[in-house]
């Protein structure tokens, strides 16, 4: 299970291998439209490099700037970049994220923080009206719910600490494929569809996805010029220019005032976005969160995401009980979920703004008080209260209390990257619900996020609620990009979209590979199941949940969780990419140099 890095001349045969595979790269004018979503693979096994992602143009352009010399840090930004291009409901620069990058020649794990701020007159009952909170979907279709975007800063911060690439050249696969057009999926079709009636609402967005009045075609050419016009102009400004300037001013001008059809039955609120709050962004540099699990070096997401936090302290849960066969893994599973989410729920907001007692909740100590309530007979009640993370901590077992259940989240992208010199890039991005706030930036060809509803609209936790909206905070996200080193090496990087089920996902699958003894593959590809604190746990079809109803689990059914991509390394020097084989329509994973 341990990965190794090629070493020394191993290092120089790759490196010799992947360049020789680089020549002759057809030109990008060269291509007819792209081939866009079909023809994908989910795993791919080699050497020089590799991506994994949801869409096959991603991983092509990705996997390009790889075989022309660039490292994983220039091919998760172009590889980004053209999400936001074929998967415009889930990502692109008007949203934000979070990027994990372990760097080879130190062997250093860090991150940044994307994620969208509030504007600086928003406040903690910005969300009421007359006392009362905004229904979610009527947050959601407004300029309220937008918050400063964080990814073309993302992009800019990451390739000036580790890239290889400038932002001009970094975006021209994006700008080619946005220009000249991919092929329509049924995902792109279905996703449109769930759009619709919002997408009429405004001019600006109907104009983009809804052409002749209606989703485009399975099969059909899809093309966004004005996104290419766009990337063009961060291209020769850098990412200043969506923060600044004239582009600045259309964002401002369409939160503040949405582009409604005059006819629209939807009433749409003004936003709060000021030109200040755009010029005040920045997106820092902060200390990843970190845990030892089977002895593996766990790092992942420090708040505003809850992601790492949860994750680890779960981690810590399940290293500290005793799993036993696969049932009982899996029961152990669920109930470490519960408990930790219960404490995401308590005690994780901006830490800008709230004393989120991180080290804490990441103790060891703590998850062993947390793990003392799991009864592997029985299933605790759901929701469970949270623990009390103030390194005072009972010998004793306690008896569960019964708390509150938290709220859930909505869509996403998450995008894996490595390089021959053996840098490792997790990054997660998103423009929160699928088709953001539903506005388009009228002749910018990007939609706007909602991230700002991943506040909680009332105080949920009596008066200690870490998730209030305010001035400048970040919301909190269950973003997870997660990078594992074994002995100090690469050993597994991986991430998911989903809201909230995010956290489960990537559990899930860690649980699946390190306890269960799955490939990543199969890891990736099982039935999920995901417990957020609450009374049923929701589940896929094929999940059996036949032994753990026995044991008092109650099930709901989910359609489906997470999609997820990641990168396992291999004895020898070897990377496996997998994406999902299903999810989402099927994922799309590559390596430079293919073989075993």
């Amino acid at each position: 299970m341990r990965s190794s890095r090629p070493t020394g001349s191993l290092v120089a045969l790759v490196a010799a291998a992947a360049l020789a595979f680089g020549v002759g790269v057809t030109p990008a004018s060269a291509h007819p439209p792209h081939p866009g979503h079909g023809g994908k693979v989910s795993e791919a096994t080699g050497y020089g490099g590799a991506v994994a992602t949801v869409d096959a143009d991603a991983t092509r352009v990705g996997l390009d700037v790889l075989r022309k010399g660039g490292n994983a840090v220039d091919a998760a930004v172009a590889a980004a970049a053209t999400l936001g291009v074929t998967e415009p409901f889930s990502s692109g620069i008007g949203g934000g994220g979070f990027f994990v990058y372990y760097d080879a020649a130190t062997g250093k794990v860090h991150t940044i923080d994307g994620r969208e701020t509030a504007p600086m007159t928003m406040r903690s009952d910005s969300f009421l009206e007359n006392g009362v909170p905004l229904l979610f979907a009527d947050a959601v279709t407004s300029g309220l719910s937008v918050g400063v975007p964080g990814t073309p800063r993302t992009w800019a911060t990451a390739l000036e600490q580790w890239g290889s690439l400038d932002l001009r050249r970094a975006l021209r696969g994006a700008t080619d494929v946005a220009r000249r057009g991919f092929v329509v999926d049924q995902t792109f079709v279905d996703q449109t569809t769930a759009n619709v009636a919002r997408f009429s609402a405004f001019r600006s967005s109907s104009d983009l996805f809804l052409r002749r009045g209606a989703p485009p075609a399975v099969g059909s050419v899809f093309r966004n010029r004005d996104l290419a016009d766009t990337y063009d102009l961060l291209a020769r400004k850098g990412a200043d220019a969506l923060y600044t300037g004239r582009l600045a001013q259309e964002i401002v001008r369409t939160v503040q005032d949405p582009p409604v059809r005059r006819n629209s039955p939807l009433v749409v609120r003004p936003g709060l976005l000021e030109l200040g709050d755009l010029a005040a962004y920045q997106a820092p540099l902060r200390e990843p969160t970190h845990v030892t699990y089977r002895g593996l070096d766990v790092y992942g997401m420090a708040p505003p995401s809850s992601g790492g936090s949860t994750v680890g302290e779960a981690l810590n849960i399940l290293e500290a009980s005793d799993l036993g066969d696969t049932t009982q893994t899996l029961h152990h599973y669920l109930e470490a979920s519960a408990l930790a989410f219960a404490d995401r729920n308590r005690y994780v907001g901006d830490d800008a703004f709230v004393d989120v007692p991180l080290e804490e909740l990441l103790s060891d100590e703590f998850a062993a008080e947390r793990a003392c309530l799991i009864d592997p007979e029985v299933a605790l009640t759901k929701p469970v209260s949270p623990g009390v993370p103030d390194g005072d901590y009972s010998a004793e077992c306690e008896t569960a209390a019964v708390g509150t259940e938290g709220s859930d989240g909505q869509s996403t992208t998450h995008l894996t990257t490595a390089d021959r010199w053996g840098n490792v890039v997790a990054y997660t991005l998103t423009i929160e619900s699928l088709g953001g706030n539903g506005i388009v930036v009228p002749g910018r060809g990007f939609l706007l996020n909602n991230e700002l509803t991943d506040f909680n609209f009332t105080d949920t936790q009596g008066g200690a609620d870490p998730n209030l909206p305010g001035p400048g905070k970040r919301p909190r996200s269950s973003m997870a990009p997660t990078i594992i080193l074994a002995d100090g090496t690469p050993f597994l990087a991986l991430g998911s979209p989903g809201g909230s089920t995010i956290i489960t996902t990537v559990l899930q699958i860690l649980v699946n590979r390190l306890d269960l003894g799955m490939d990543l593959p199969a890891a990736v590809a099982a039935p999920r199941a995901t417990q957020r604190n609450t009374a049923a746990v929701q589940a896929e079809p094929g999940f059996d949940r036949t032994a753990l109803q026995a044991l008092g689990h109650t099930f709901a059914d989910n359609p489906e969780i997470g999609a997820a991509t990641g990168i396992e390394f291999l004895d020898g020097g070897a990377m496996q990419a997998v994406a999902e084989p299903t999810r989402r329509g099927g994922g799309s994973a590559a390596v430079v140099v293919h073989g075993s």
